[in-house]
């Protein structure tokens, strides 16, 4: 490659060396690595001094979090294969459920609420008639069974003058393992067991319960025998084994959304049995039978079989540090509101000093007591706990958050007690919350953001410029909006910044980690699953290769970036709307010099509007009027893509609905926009949110609101990369999106254990990257051990494809200076051996 050539090429910058080979003007990229030569012409340059000393990395830093989304723990990692085993499912979890939920009936059952029940929290029982059976349909398509597997079921159950169970396990094909009666005993509640072996494998089992007499039944139960580490109230195995897998640091647990949601009362008499709680550890304690159910803020009905215990002990089966969650008395998650009781504020602060004590207090203790009798006599080693999540009301947080730490200070010194910095990266909750942590000195802040690939991309630089002597940074929640490879590429880009921040960014962890397929509430996440198979994404590929080499120092290193050149922003308008209905007028486009480009007053039809979103759209009395409450982003488009530095003004008027009104710009296509989202988030702020390629990014944010009936004059002016936005003629913000997206990333960790020096590079961009590579002079041994990740951008792993899979390689061209070529959209390890 000349000089003339490469000079040429980073002009064009992103994206440039792909247009460059395409029209013959570059050699094909090199796909084979190889000593450098005094002639070598290269794209990029690391080098590095391995004699200076980088930021400590924490064993820890790298964790994993566990909430209970997407049917991650009932239907997911929790080994149960009984839905609804306790026949507690309620319209207060989703409205489409009965008690009955996930059992047929054949001959007469019905489930029962009275003085009658197993206990006072388990509150619902089947009443059987005789002769009568219920079958179970287990989650996704069944319950599935391995042949040769073992199985054990059991059920509370009792009946007035005895009868005989008739266990069963069949498909449509026919029996799945031999039946098995059961004789229950005249008398009380208890617990009868029995066992199966399967003869056949199965993701279509049914579990069939019948009854020789009348008889009342509770917790049904089928167990595999199989779990990870053999726990009797386990974890299915595949699914444990993939987070084994990542040698994670610490387990959060269990949210998220479940702990700073719902009432913040007990399960109690007292509380009437309130079932759309905060999640709150004493519920999940003890015998499973005894654990309150309650409804799961994400739609759905949560058991407690997978409690606080069970947690504990799978993050010390995979040598990770819990890192639980607990209530701070302020709702988020859209909720927002700030609980006023002083009495209840005293118990939940209580409740967190009692967990403290059911991890790591000796059996003498109260809670110490609690944890010995369920198996675990030896404590925990709990050292830190994080309070609240996410909340949009710092101040009232805040208050509420310095009583928990002044409480466990004082009781437990040695704890690290955790604050947040709300929902987003940045914006007025984003600045009060951490003014608030920095002047109270905390030792912790919790940080979560969803962006685009293009939003990591651009900011891997964010905590170069965090005050080294603040409070810490748990990046607690992340991810870039999808389950591609060019998701997990971005991820790992800025995976490099926050390892070589790692004296500011302690704790990091993608979010969420589960998902059964068929039952999704959120995307994107790490590992899918169903009921007989699991798989995992592209971006568990890049945690687990990030997770599993480390490092335990930074080694400071420098890499030639890619200048890149930004053109303006360009693209059509549109209009939108999210679980509202509004309408628009007079929508207006001109250039820069006045001159009209579109027009639309809605006299006529909307033939010059494209609807590629949902909702119902129709001319009304010369308004452009949305009309469905229900749909999200039912955006219009109008104009040409090509449009560049123009003025945008549009009358919009709020009929009805939750939120507000969005008016776009800079449209390319259904996934690629910015919109002024005015009214969002539940009525509560207005934003500039960019969308690239599906992926969404908050630009600017504010506190407001939007008056339903009220038109609004809306007025967006793009000049170049600089956006300026007013309201009914005043000016309401704007911005400037000109930070580059550089694709080509590294950073350099020294494993203390082996001496390995450990390169990291990430090369986000459609073309080789052939790097001259300086070690300063270390000594090496001239083979390296390399693991490579390398796809197309838009592959994603399934069940039965896995395109994005780690490639390991021996490198044997290591020198004092070495050239190596990166492939194109690759995440590379080089772990090189000092001598």
């Amino acid at each position: 490659m000349s000089h003339s050539t490469r000079r040429a090429r980073l002009r064009l910058g992103l994206g440039a060396s792909a247009c460059l080979l395409a029209a013959g003007l570059l050699p094909a990229p090199a796909h084979a690595a190889g000593a450098a030569d005094a002639t070598d012409v290269t794209d990029y340059a690391i080098n590095f001094d391995p004699t200076a000393e980088g930021a400590k990395i924490d064993d820890t830093m790298y964790g994993v979090f566990f909430e209970d989304i997407n049917r991650a723990a009932d239907g997911g990692l929790y080994a149960e294969l009984v839905q609804n085993r306790s026949f507690e499912y309620s319209t207060a979890d989703n409205t489409s459920y009965t008690p009955l939920t996930a059992w047929t009936v054949d001959g007469t059952a019905h489930v029962v609420d009275d003085d009658g029940r197993l206990n006072a929290r388990n509150r619902n029982y089947l009443s059987l008639g005789a002769g009568s059976a219920v079958t179970s349909a287990g989650y996704n398509t069944g319950v599935r069974v391995e042949q040769g597997d073992a199985y054990d079921f059991s059920v509370w159950a009792r009946a007035a003058s005895g009868t005989t169970l008739t266990v069963a396990l069949r498909d449509a094909d026919g029996t799945l393992a031999t039946a098995r009666r059961v004789a229950v005993r005249k008398g009380g509640w208890a617990q009868y067991k029995a066992a199966f072996t399967a003869t056949r494998t199965s993701s279509n089992g049914r579990l069939t319960v019948g009854s020789s007499a009348a008889a009342a039944l509770d917790m049904v139960s089928l167990f595999p025998r199989d779990t990870y580490k053999h726990e009797p109230n386990g974890l299915r195995k595949d699914l444990a084994e993939k987070i084994a897998a990542l040698h994670p640091g610490f387990v959060r647990f269990p949210g998220g959304c479940l702990v700073n949601t719902g009432s913040m009362q007990d399960y109690s008499e007292a509380s009437g049995y309130q079932r759309k709680r905060a999640y709150q550890w004493k519920d999940t304690v003890g015998p499973v039978e005894t654990r309150a159910t309650n409804s799961n803020f994400w739609g759905y009905n949560q058991s407690y079989g997978l409690g606080y215990y069970e947690y504990f002990r799978f993050a010390e089966d995979v040598g990770a540090m819990p890192l639980p969650v607990v209530p701070a008395l302020v709702t988020g998650c859209g909720q927002n509101k700030a609980v006023d009781d002083d009495a209840l504020l005293k118990r939940h602060i209580q409740d967190t000093l009692d967990l403290v004590e059911f991890a790591n207090g000796p059996v003498t203790s109260r809670w110490g007591k609690v944890r010995a009798r369920m198996g675990h006599p030896k404590p925990f080693h709990l050292t830190d706990i994080e309070v609240g999540n996410e909340e949009n009301l710092p101040n009232e947080f805040f208050t509420r958050f310095q009583q928990f730490r002044a409480a466990i200070d004082a009781k437990y010194p040695y704890m690290t007690v955790i604050s947040n910095a709300g929902p987003d990266d940045s914006g007025s909750t984003f600045d009060t919350a951490w003014q608030l942590n920095r002047d109270a000195k905390v030792d912790m802040v919790d940080e979560h953001y969803y962006n685009s690939p293009q939003w990591f991309l651009q900011n891997n630089d964010r905590y170069d410029s965090y005050d080294r002597g603040g409070p810490k940074v748990f990046l607690g929640e992340y991810a870039s909006g999808g389950n591609a490879f060019k998701n997990g590429l971005a991820e790992a880009a800025y995976m490099t910044g926050l390892e070589r921040n790692a004296d500011v960014v302690r704790l990091a962890s993608y979010a969420p980690l589960f998902a059964n397929e068929d039952y999704v509430q959120w995307r994107p996440d790490m590992v899918w699953f169903n009921n007989h198979a699991s798989w995992s994404s592209a971006d568990y590929e890049v945690q687990k290769l990030f997770m599993n080499n480390v490092g335990d120092r930074v080694v400071p290193s420098t890499a030639t970036g890619t200048p890149s050149l930004l053109a303006p922003i360009t693209g059509a308008v549109g209009l939108s709307t999210w679980a509202t209905s509004a309408a628009y007028d007079d929508v207006k486009v001109t250039d820069a010099d006045g001159n009209p480009l579109f027009t639309d007053d809605f006299s006529g039809d909307a033939s010059k509007w494209t609807h590629t979103g949902g909702g119902s759209w129709s001319v009304q009395d010369g308004q452009y009027v949305q009309t469905d409450t229900a749909a999200e982003n039912t955006m219009v488009s109008a104009g040409d893509a090509g449009w560049h530095d123009y003025d945008l003004r549009v009358k919009a008027t709020k009929k009805s609905g939750k939120e507000g009104f969005l008016v776009a710009f800079g449209v390319k296509d259904t996934g690629s926009y910015y919109w002024w989202n005015l009214g969002g988030w539940g009525n509560t702020q207005s934003a500039v949110e960019q969308a690239v390629d599906g992926g969404k990014s908050t630009l600017i944010a504010k506190a407001g609101s939007v008056e339903t009936g009220r038109a609004y004059d809306i007025d967006v002016k793009v000049r170049g990369r600089q956006v300026t936005l007013y309201l009914d003629g005043q000016e309401w913000g704007g911005f400037t999106d000109d930070k580059p997206a550089e694709p080509f990333r590294q950073v350099v960790t020294r494993d203390a254990r082996t001496g390995d020096l450990i390169v990291k590079v990430v090369n986000a961009q459609s073309a080789a990257a052939r790097t001259a590579v300086g070690l300063g002079g270390a000594k090496v041994a001239p083979k390296a051990r390399v693991t490579t990740l390398a796809a197309a951008p838009d592959a994603v792993n399934t069940e039965t494809s896995t395109p994005v899979a780690p490639a390991v390689s021996t490198f044997s061209g290591v020198a004092g200076t070495f050239t190596y070529t990166f492939p194109a959209n690759s995440v590379t390890f080089l772990r090189i051996r000092q001598k």
